[in-house]
């Protein structure tokens, strides 16, 4: 929910003892794991309700939430929907989500979450939605804030059954409460909404003057008693209470605030495992300062690849010609010991399948692969609905593997996975965007929950974005994942040298707020992919993946950089046995090293110019990259490579980090500066990447 009335929601419903919440009021010193801390009412909580009628005790989950009111939404639903996997019982768990009416009918992610109703990887068998409408959004009048004759209109799209109640009628409201909440847990299948139209006594805040801009409304409100005074008077008037009896009531609850505030005041620390919706027990305290090893072993490659270049064992299951092509060139590169970017994935996925790891990917064509490169749910081509997923067969006891096209809504859709990784730590969840500038369509999602998710929210997620990027010749809006976006937003110091130790790696990576990288090679993307996980706390993946690449003859990988003792590799040095003669090196990061090597080759500067892919930006790897610099004796020249703009891409990153390293003068190659991400005309694509080749072997 949203703040107005979430301290009354805490308090009451979620049953946070009232002297936690008045504690966040004082200005106590926090310890050092609660993070940065937030408005006191966005922060998130478990409680216990006890309820008197069914003589149970309910959990009671307050997901945190930002000042974007609704963003919070698909992540509640996300959530909801990692625990239904894991209880398997629909009646469990409920999803309820309090609005307010002007953010219901503004905010598109309203439209966004309500449209996953009944979309067969994202259903949750109904969400209850509560609107506090009180007719007014801030100081906008209704009839200026949306089209519609009802703020519930956009529930429509579900066929939701509305129901329309005055909230000063307390028992009306619970009434409709009561048979909506039965309408979903009998039926399962619709989202229910109930639209309590009431008003706000103060205006906006407490301390607004409403009369500003509703001046006849609040004509009105002022001379309207209270809620309380008028169900008091219907109580007298039906025998209920007596005067004395609702006297003592307010007394008797008095004196508890009082009490509660006083025991608040006196409050000398927080506790941060009060102000978090779940606990990961397990997670959070590393045992061990070792990166993990995550190769495995050449007979579960060859396993895997095997089964997902086979086809079904049922023999009349009709393929498209164009699997079948697919289907024999996965064989081709198992016969050759080697794994291109699909297989490589299949082989992470199917390895963590294996080992019992659950592993979600959604994205608008993530079951085909936007490329068409994935292929992990085959179609027969003559029956409907009939479909084969290799990656569900690969052992008899294996973990589930879900892939999903999702909805081209990915403001609702990240935040809905970003909600199941932040239920379940133990599964791998991946979202991918159908080209990587369309995340900027899920902005709010990422600076408002996994930016800062930790710091904020004390909340751990190791959810993966995978952003398609490159600069190809395919225009603004198929290039460009924006990596200095996710780069700007990193916590690591740029200016200083860090302290070198045996633990350098895992301290960067417990301190960082997310991981940025940009792998070339598909074995250090199978190895990033299962780091994920064997990791022993969680950290967002920002990884930009390929597109050319994907089918790129050069970029294949052998078994033998997947097997056992092998693993991420943060920078992939040059291995030129000549480094004495080496006068030039270049740095660069993901796609970009093709073209240069090839241009290297052809001009036959093997010996002159060494080439260093950083494939993990961030955190950034200053003790790999430092020694790849010492290595070379005889250089006239250092510098960094990109194919992205020069006001764009990670040199506004690494510039500041070169120089702590000693590189204060290194030099920038790469495309001009530019308000567009990427040109769309292949002539003048060229002309820049052919300019940029020409600088970068010039010696």
């Amino acid at each position: 929910m949203a703040h107005r009335g979430r301290l009354n929601v805490l308090a009451n419903v979620a049953r946070t003892p009232l002297f936690e919440i008045i504690s966040l009021f004082q200005d106590i010193e926090p310890p050092e794991d609660y993070g940065a801390g937030d408005v006191k009412y966005h922060l998130g909580t478990t409680g216990t309700f006890f309820s008197k009628t069914a003589n149970k005790k309910v959990r009671v989950t307050v997901v945190a939430n930002a000042s974007h009111l609704e963003a919070v939404n698909p992540i509640v639903l996300g959530r909801v929907k990692a625990e239904l996997v894991h209880t398997k019982d629909k009646k469990k768990v409920l999803p309820i989500l309090i609005h307010g009416d002007a953010s219901f009918s503004g905010q598109g992610i309203c439209f966004e979450t309500i449209h996953l109703a009944k979309v067969p990887h994202y259903k949750v068998y109904g969400t209850v939605h509560i609107i506090f409408n009180n007719q007014i959004g801030f100081t906008t009048d209704p009839r200026f804030h949306r089209s519609s004759a009802y703020c519930t209109d956009v529930a429509k799209v579900s066929n939701s059954p509305i129901i329309h109640v005055n909230g000063d009628n307390v028992e009306a409201v619970l009434q409709a409460s009561k048979l909506l909440t039965e309408c979903r847990m009998n039926f399962l299948d619709h989202d229910v909404v109930l639209d309590i139209i009431g008003y706000r006594r103060h205006g906006h805040n407490e301390a607004d003057e409403p009369m500003f801009t509703q001046p006849l409304m609040y004509t009105k409100i002022k001379a309207s008693p209270t809620i309380l005074e008028k169900y008091y008077r219907e109580c007298l008037k039906n025998d209920l209470t007596t005067k004395e009896e609702q006297l003592k009531y307010e007394e008797d609850f008095l004196k508890m605030l009082e009490a509660e505030y006083e025991k608040g005041k006196a409050q000398t620390e927080i506790h941060p495992e009060n102000w978090v919706e779940i606990n990961w027990p397990t997670f959070g305290v590393p045992t061990n300062g070792e990166p993990p090893k995550t190769g495995i072993s050449a007979d579960v490659i060859n396993h895997i690849g095997t089964v997902f270049a086979s086809r079904p064992t049922e023999s009349n299951f009709d393929f498209h010609i164009g699997i079948t092509n697919i289907l024999n060139k996965r064989v081709k590169l198992l016969e050759d010991k080697s794994v291109d970017w699909a297989l490589a994935e299949a082989i992470a996925i199917g390895s963590l399948l294996k080992e019992n790891i659950h592993v979600r990917l959604s994205g608008q064509d993530a079951q085909r692969g936007v490329f068409d490169q994935r292929h992990h749910v085959l179609h027969h081509q003559t029956k409907d609905k009939v479909t084969y997923e290799p990656l569900n067969h690969l052992y008899p006891s294996q973990a589930l593997y879900t892939v999903c096209n999702s909805p081209t809504g990915q403001n609702g859709v990240l935040g809905f996975e970003l909600g199941y990784s932040t239920y379940s730590p133990n599964a791998l969840v991946m979202w991918e965007a159908q080209f990587g500038d369309f995340v900027n369509n899920a902005q709010v999602i990422i600076d408002q929950f996994i930016s800062g998710g930790q710091e904020k929210w004390v909340r751990q997620s190791g959810i993966v974005l995978l952003l398609p990027h490159g600069m190809e010749g395919q225009g603004s809006e198929y290039s460009n994942a924006r990596p200095e976006r996710f780069l700007l937003g990193c916590n690591d110091e740029p200016n200083v040298f860090p302290e070198m130790n045996a633990f350098f790696e895992m301290n960067q990576l417990k301190k960082c707020n997310w991981i940025v990288a940009n792998c070339s090679t598909p074995a250090n993307y199978f190895h990033i992919l299962r780091r994920q996980i064997k990791l022993e706390f969680r950290k967002p993946l920002i990884l930009f993946t390929p597109k050319s690449l994907l089918k790129h003859p050069a970029c294949k990988s052998s078994f033998e950089e997947m097997t056992e003792n092998t693993q991420f590799q943060r920078v992939i040095p040059d291995f030129n046995p000549n480094q004495d003669k080496i006068s030039k090196l270049l740095f660069c990061s993901g796609r970009v090293y093709y073209d240069i090597m090839e241009e290297r080759g052809k001009k036959k500067l093997n010996d002159d110019i060494a080439i260093c892919r950083i494939e993990q930006l961030s955190p950034f790897p200053f003790d790999l990259v430092k020694a790849e610099y010492l290595k070379y004796k005889n250089l006239k020249s250092v510098c960094w490579l990109q194919e992205e703009h020069k006001n764009s891409g990670p040199w506004i990153y690494v510039r500041p980090r070169f120089a702590a390293i000693g590189l204060k003068n290194i030099e920038y190659i790469g495309r001009r500066t530019s308000s567009a991400a990427a040109t769309g005309f292949r002539p003048k694509h060229i002309r820049e990447l052919e300019e940029m080749m020409r600088n970068a072997i010039m010696i």
